[in-house]
């Protein structure tokens, strides 16, 4: 036959493909897993977390700021930029604290837990002192600094607790003393309960229920045992108990927990009912930026307290969800830096200052949401006030500079090279490796030229 000398026909051989990749057969939803797995495992993960987290938070908030105060600045004979003017002072120099903050190195952290606490202490007592501490919506927790300008000291005592905590429990632990429970709990405790009493004092139950849970939050990081626990917080519990009981103002935000509508009597539920009527007129988009119906004098303190609701109202369930993952973010990003520092100050400073911001914004959102009673606090770094939006800036540059200083981070800023103003042929690595490249292969090139 043709094609074949033995007359036999030609035998046809499978032709091989080429092996698919591994990488190509396995499931694009677990290719997809495994690149954001990695991106979200890099060193520099938490530091952008934060950093862009939180100035994503600020900006938002200025713009919500100037939009539900619009109305309460009219209202009082006031521009309509008035508490936006404010704000924008207080991130402004909040900024700077960020930035200082940020590139302090942690002794100089440690050496400032003293001096912010005893400052604080000093400032706390002295709203108790007549003609010097004032009263604004009942608490007495304010030093008027002339003006329009008023400063809250209990917001700075969050900072010191956080910051002379850390180091007392970093001491300890570096002495091996944190395995005996008084070395746990003294001072620590102590200091503790003192600023809880100058706060309630002022009857900011709200800020006392935030120092309440940084001091859980660093008894948790030193590992104190379940028993330890459940007996600090019986004791808080018990005084709480009594100081809600006795206080008919407290009882009735108390009552108003789920209200759907108004009451009668003397918890009307007036702020809750209309913080979930913003939410549910919302919607999943909302009526539009600038659109709220509740801040024209429905909604008490729609751009402090309640600014959660407008938000809603305004930019809708993919807003309200957006500030949500903002917080979770950055509460992640602190976690991680908390868990993978070998220095045990700054695991407790990072531990601290995310329990801080953490537990502060769950019981405002709470609130808004009708699911916990109003405590009057403000949604960190993103409502209106001055007092509490300083200290917080600082604490976010602390976790930035804890972020920074991790071995792995520390190591992908080194590696980093600017992109403009690099002399040729020196500094970096890529300098020299270009040259040796070159060097070896100039010798290839002129023995080619020659045969």
């Amino acid at each position: 036959m043709p094609g074949s000398r033995t007359g036999r026909p030609p035998v046809q051989r499978a032709v091989r493909r080429p092996a698919t990749p591994r990488a190509s057969r396995e499931n694009p939803l677990r290719r997809l897993y495994t690149r954001a797995h990695r991106a979200w495992d890099r060193p520099l993960t938490a530091y952008y977390l934060i950093l862009g987290g939180s100035l994503f938070i600020i900006v938002l908030g200025l713009v919500m700021v100037y939009s539900a105060s619009q109305i309460t600045a009219l209202q009082m004979s006031l521009p309509g930029s008035f508490f936006f003017r404010k704000q924008f002072l207080a991130a402004s120099i909040g900024g700077v604290l960020l930035l200082v903050a940020s590139r302090m190195p942690v002794k100089l952290h440690r050496a400032l837990a003293y001096p912010i606490l005893a400052g604080a202490v000093f400032m706390m007592a002295l709203v108790q002192v007549p003609g010097i501490g004032m009263s604004v919506n009942g608490n007495q927790n304010w030093i008027s600094l002339g003006g329009s300008f008023q400063i809250q000291p209990s917001e700075f005592g969050k900072l010191a607790l956080v910051l002379w905590g850390a180091d007392l429990m970093a001491r300890k632990q570096e002495r091996r003393l944190l395995t005996q429970w008084k070395h746990m709990l003294v001072p620590l405790v102590p200091v503790s309960f003192l600023l809880l009493g100058l706060i309630m004092l002022g009857g900011d139950m709200g800020t006392a229920i935030i120092l309440t849970a940084i001091l859980f939050g660093l008894l948790w990081l030193a590992g104190a045992p379940t028993r330890l626990f459940a007996g600090v917080l019986s004791i808080a519990g018990v005084l709480g108990f009594i100081l809600i009981k006795t206080s008919p103002n407290r009882m009735a935000r108390l009552a108003c927990i789920g209200a759907t509508e108004p009451k009668t009597g003397v918890a009307d539920c007036w702020q809750a009912v209309h913080g979930i009527y913003a939410l549910a007129s919302g919607g999943l988009f909302g009526s539009g930026l600038g659109a709220s119906v509740e801040k024209w004098g429905q909604l008490p303190e729609a751009h402090t307290d309640f600014i959660f609701a407008v938000t809603g109202e305004e930019l809708g369930l993919a807003g309200t969800l957006s500030v949500l993952a903002l917080f979770a973010a950055l509460g992640y990003a602190g976690i991680r830096v908390a868990g993978r520092t070998e220095d045990p100050f700054v695991r407790y400073a990072a531990g601290g200052v995310t329990t801080w911001i953490t537990a502060q914004a769950v019981i405002n959102i709470g609130a808004v949401l009708g699911l916990l009673p109003i405590a009057g606090v403000p949604l960190p770094l993103f409502s209106y006030g001055g007092s509490a939006l300083l200290p917080t800036m600082f604490a976010i540059g602390l976790l930035i500079a804890f972020a920074r200083d991790e071995p792995a981070a520390r190591a992908a800023l080194a590696m980093r090279q600017p992109r403009f103003g690099r002399k040729r042929g020196a500094g970096g690595p890529r300098g020299p490796r270009r040259w040796n490249t070159m060097r070896r292969r100039a010798p290839v090139a002129r023995s080619s030229g020659e045969r």
